[in-house]
């Protein structure tokens, strides 16, 4: 099995560090090969070109770009959603490597 990449993106990239910490906590505790980073929407085209991404998550703050994201993420077969508000909010990281990794397998 390869290791999965999943990209985060919010504003400015720093807001999700700390949500990275966390999933790649939880994904360590769980034996899961992972590979979790974070940009700032600037970076996202970049960051495709780049990275092997299997999935990217939008922090609630960026969610209103995701119709500019869609077609260019679909062109390369990358699977979006935005995180929820509320998981975001606590940094749940585990449920929301758990939202990244059944983007994933869908």
């Amino acid at each position: 099995m390869y290791m999965k990449t999943i990209m985060l993106v919010c504003a400015g990239g720093m807001s999700t560090s700390l949500l990275v910490n966390k999933m790649k906590k939880t994904a360590e505790e769980r034996n899961i090969d992972v590979d979790i980073f974070a940009v700032s929407a600037p970076e996202v085209d970049n960051a495709i070109e780049k990275k092997n991404v299997d999935v990217v998550l939008l922090a609630p703050q960026v969610k209103y770009m995701k119709n500019q994201f869609e077609s260019k993420l679909k062109e390369k077969n990358i699977c979006m959603d935005v995180i929820n508000m509320q998981y975001y909010g606590m940094m749940n990281g585990e449920r929301i490597l758990e939202q990244a990794l059944e983007l994933i397998d869908m």
